[in-house]
């Protein structure tokens, strides 16, 4: 064991001292594995930083209670306040019933039209979502067109800045604060009092959905019993973590199948280049090769030293892709819509995220290295001092 690790640590020497013959080469194959190391990483930054927005706008001990093909009205949030296992603040019940609105706004990055959420939300939205906090500005007035945008917001599109004035629905809404909500996607949206935007569309006492504040998570199922199954109401409810992981579910699948896609059919390419490279340099260096075996060199040591050459010029490339898709994507702000409104995200390089990219490396490494490897090691020495 100790002759077989000698032959191969002088092997891979050996092998790593005729890099600066093959640079060339060389350079090719770790440009191949750093295109698709940076491509996975680039998609999947993308996937993991809309994921970190939809697990951040969802908390255990909140509900969502809608009515089944109507909205709400006083009377229904007075019934789901009486429910077991709702939370109570200074005010009472932490119901909160809440009117949602979509609004048109040009957007900064475009110049188009695009979509944001105005809600009417009640005082006691603070109660049930205690992560909500006023960053700049104050908080609204009730009855008057005063509105809080969230940050992502603000960035989103212009005019959302603080002392602007917003004209929708005839109304002119003056900007008096920011907030931000635990880096959710609420961040994205516009609030104000619900009574003004229940009056701006004519709806008054009519709630889009309630949110309530549930004791903790373990009340669930026992206020869902009793709200699904009381006769006073016709609706359903869903916690909201729950509700926005199946969010994040239906547009993860499609991102991770197309960011997939991509990095397979780079990577078999990048594969392929390295065989061919591999195979040449396996080709350019056989009386060397020759030479080792000559020198009483066992087959297993050609083998590793060749296989360990590919990992070593995969990780090279894996590594600076690596470091370039951090310090590129990391902490990229971009936006999408969804669910018929725009949502800022930015993009998010993991530690996790570049350790997968860097065993992806390794392993293109090795596949690309290990038949021109066999190859070596398995010339028989008179054949390749005779071809060389």
């Amino acid at each position: 064991m100790s002759n077989l690790l000698r032959q191969t640590t002088a092997a891979s020497i050996w092998n790593f001292h005729s890099l600066g013959r093959r640079l060339k080469p060389s350079a090719v194959a770790v440009a191949g594995f750093f295109g698709v190391v940076l491509v996975f990483v680039a998609v999947l930054s993308i996937r993991q930083g809309f994921a970190s927005v939809m697990t951040n706008s969802g908390s255990p001990d909140v509900a969502y209670v809608n009515g089944n093909n109507t909205n709400l009205d006083n009377n229904a949030l007075n019934v789901i306040g009486q429910a077991p296992g709702v939370a109570h603040g200074p005010g009472g019940p932490l119901v909160a019933g809440v009117f949602a609105a979509t609004a048109q706004i040009t957007m900064r990055s475009s110049g188009t039209l695009g979509s944001v959420n105005m809600r009417g939300v009640p005082t006691n939205i603070t109660g049930v979502w205690p992560d909500f906090h006023i960053i700049q500005g104050r908080m609204f007035k009730t009855g008057v067109d005063e509105i809080v945008v969230g940050r992502q917001a603000e960035r989103l599109f212009p005019g959302l800045g603080l002392g602007d004035t917003f004209d929708w629905n005839h109304h002119h809404w003056k900007v008096v604060g920011i907030f931000s909500k635990g880096g959710g996607i609420r961040e994205s949206e516009i609030w104000t009092d619900v009574n003004q935007l229940q009056a701006a569309y004519n709806a008054t006492n009519s709630y889009t959905i309630a949110y309530v504040r549930l004791t903790s998570p373990e009340a669930f199922p026992a206020f869902k019993k009793w709200v699904e199954s009381n006769p006073q109401l016709n609706v359903t409810t869903t916690r909201e973590d729950i509700s926005w992981k199946q969010n994040a579910d239906g547009l993860d699948t499609p991102i991770a199948l197309i960011g997939g896609l991509v990095t397979l059919l780079m990577a078999i390419g990048a594969i392929f280049g390295a065989l061919n490279i591999m195979y040449a340099n396996v080709a350019s260096r056989m009386q060397d090769i020759a030479t080792l075996r000559a020198l009483g060199f066992a087959r297993v040591p050609i083998l590793f030293a060749v296989i360990l050459e590919g990992i070593v010029l995969g990780l090279v490339g894996g590594i600076v892709a690596a470091i370039i898709a951090y310090l590129v994507f990391n902490g990229y702000q971009a936006s999408t819509n969804t669910n018929g409104a725009m949502m800022a995200f930015s993009f998010s390089v993991t530690p996790a995220l570049i350790i997968t990219a860097l065993i992806l490396a390794i392993v293109m490494g090795f596949i690309g290295s290990l038949f021109p490897a066999i190859r070596a090691a398995r010339l028989p020495v008179a054949k390749a001092l005779r071809e060389s």
